[in-house]
């Protein structure tokens, strides 16, 4: 019989472990304000700090740099704890190597096709950094920069606020974007991501999270056995470069349709043309839902083996599923094995790629007076 969270979570902390039952009882650090340390020093000298949380049995370490969750930890179905977020245990490597892992994602979060937009009249140039295209908000996105971190503690819940100001023409886009993202860890132990942001002129806003998840452990092999389901009946097709074509394609009788749990490596392998241009999956679903003013569930993962699962909601009308597909063996991470092709995959909330230049998608304008909102929530559970 499977353990629910709950039981797990007492038994790991009857065997001595840091952990809390789901009734909110603290252990060592639960509902203690956030511990930072030194993590490294950028080439320029400047200091970037870890800081560790702790609540509801989940345990989140994350960078001043990047806003990157440098590691998740959770306990498996016998109240075993392993890091569940692909990363690294060094500065160095994040700065020089890293494929976005764990970072925050800004200006835009996904790809503009030929880094170019128009906005109200007038065409602006983004910084390319994906063949033709800009990915992630160009060469040095959010993801690249050191934000300011206030750790709060406020009832059962404890977190942190990460702040950064992208200045007006910054990689290419308009206005002044004040940024501010809270995560915040639940007595329940879900990690929620509330992010918002203000500008002083016309802009484009899509910001996302790009943590990479095996829920078996981080390097501890392929997610192709994961069970995922997306609450979606289609999604955005995409051409030679990854950019979408426009069409909402229905995902029924395709490999991409994922409304009823399926493993990932099922469909994988299929001579579909999206997934050979991909080498994977690497597309925008078109939540059922829509935009909502609630977070609410698009998406559960599952590994059978540990019992762990992920179920995520969202305001956001997207979800971007990459699996890993350009992991090549040439990263080594913190438990001493490489990352390679489908090791671990990305659930990004979003807005669609390149939203832009495509008038029939959901608007990713933001204008002065306006203030950019949207929640994703992460649960845990075995």
């Amino acid at each position: 019989m499977e353990l629910n969270r709950r039981t797990v979570i007492a038994g790991a902390a009857a065997a001595g472990m840091a952990a809390t039952t789901l009734g909110g009882t603290a252990h060592a650090t639960g509902g203690r304000k956030p511990v930072k340390k030194l993590f490294g020093k950028l080439a320029d000298g400047t200091k970037v700090y870890s800081w560790s949380l702790e609540n509801g049995g989940t345990r989140l370490t994350v960078l001043s740099y990047g806003g990157i969750v440098q590691s998740l930890e959770v306990p498996d179905r016998r109240g075993r704890y392993a890091n569940i977020s692909a990363g690294f245990d060094n500065l160095e490597d994040y700065v020089a190597k890293s494929p976005y892992f764990g970072a925050l994602i800004g200006r835009y979060g996904n790809r503009i096709g030929k880094g170019q937009f128009t906005l109200d009249g007038k065409k602006y140039q983004l910084s390319v950094n994906d063949g033709d295209n800009s990915l992630h908000g160009g060469a040095k996105g959010f993801d690249k920069r050191v934000w300011d971190v206030e750790p709060f503690v406020k009832g059962s819940d404890v977190g942190l606020r990460l702040y950064y100001t992208s200045v007006d023409g910054e990689m290419g886009y308009p206005g002044t974007l004040k940024t501010k993202v809270t995560y915040t860890l639940t007595r329940h132990g879900d990690w929620r991501i509330d992010y918002a942001a203000t500008t002083d002129k016309a802009t484009v806003v899509n910001l996302t999270s790009h943590v990479y998840w095996n829920l078996a452990g981080a390097g501890s092999g392929t997610i192709e056995d994961h069970e995922l389901q997306i609450a979606a009946s289609r999604y955005t097709p995409t051409d030679s470069g990854l950019i979408p074509t426009g069409e909402l394609a229905k995902v029924a009788g395709t490999p991409f349709d994922f409304r009823k749990a399926k493993r990932i490596g099922r469909d994988i392998r299929i001579a579909h043309p999206q997934l050979v241009t991909a080498k994977g999956f690497d597309h925008n679903w078109v939540l059922d839902k829509g935009i909502t003013a609630r977070p609410e569930h698009v998406a559960t993962l599952r590994d059978p083996a540990s019992g762990r699962t992920l179920k995520i909601a969202t305001n956001e009308p997207g979800l971007q599923f990459y699996s890993g597909n350009f992991l090549d063996g040439t990263l080594t991470g913190p438990s001493g094995h490489t990352y390679r092709q489908g090791d671990a995959l990305c659930l990004e909330t979003q807005h669609f790629p390149d939203s832009p230049n495509k008038p029939s998608f959901p608007s990713t304008v933001l204008r002065p007076g306006q203030t950019y909102r949207t929640t994703t929530i992460h649960s845990f559970g075995c």
